[in-house]
């Protein structure tokens, strides 16, 4: 079967008119905007800290919007019947994830305007955020997957929006060393680092480590939801 923009189109547009009318769920994209607002009135934000929005504006906005939209779609039992239509598993999940792709790009370039966040490299670190946006959403695709309702997706989601969005201002709290060095390589860390890095005037080959790890967290948040997607469509939801 030949992939069909129509499909995804319709997939798409279908759920950008019901999250329209989700107040609750659109408001997620209010806590980065309030923090860039917020610290993007002082003299110089450090660079740390910008990294730190974008990643609450990924996994706010991108996480929660997809998980939310796949729940929802569990909860009124309409999941089983895409997938049961004439739509490829690509074209559904594609479909699905357009509009979290959509407000998270919204979200993440209002917070870049209001934090004034400026880099001498946009091509390294629109990369890193590239693949970082990619892991969040599959991570929201996985998470709606696993939970059975729009309010257990929400409660599954509200300690990894402070594990992966915020978890960066919380490690002068952690003492043990082994803890620390394993958190390092969580996605939002090596996003921070790749920033970092770059703002150091460092080039493409010095942060390849960083875009490496990013781009293993988002091939295995991708596999991880299909494969979970596929037992749903065999097993039912």
């Amino acid at each position: 079967m030949t992939f069909s923009m129509r499909r995804v189109y319709a997939i798409f547009n279908k759920d950008l008119k019901e999250l329209a009318t989700n107040m609750f769920v659109l408001s997620t994209m209010v806590m980065p905007i309030v923090f860039a607002l917020f610290f993007g009135r002082g003299q110089e934000v450090p660079v740390e800290m910008h990294v730190m929005i974008i990643n609450l504006a990924f996994v706010a906005v991108a996480a929660y919007v997809q998980s939310v939209v796949i729940a929802e779609e569990k909860e009124k039992h309409t999941l089983r019947g895409l997938m049961m239509s004439p739509a490829t598993t690509t074209e559904i999940l594609a479909g699905k994830s357009l509009v979290s792709i959509l407000l998270t790009a919204l979200t993440v370039g209002l917070c870049l305007r209001l934090s004034g966040f400026e880099t001498g490299n946009w091509l390294l670190i629109g990369a890193g955020m590239a693949l970082s946006l990619v892991f969040y959403v599959a991570l929201g695709t996985l998470l709606g997957l696993l939970t059975r309702s729009l309010m257990e997706a929400s409660v599954v989601i509200t300690p990894i929006i402070f594990i992966l969005g915020m978890g960066t201002i919380f490690t002068e709290l952690i003492r043990n060393q082994t803890i620390l060095t394993v958190i390092e390589y969580l996605p939002n860390f090596q996003l921070e680092s790749l920033a970092a890095a770059v703002e150091s005037g460092a080039g493409a080959g010095d942060v390849a480590g960083s875009l490496a790890l990013l781009g293993g967290w988002s091939a295995v948040a991708i596999v991880a939801s299909v494969v979970v997607y596929k037992k749903r469509e065999m097993g039912g939801e």
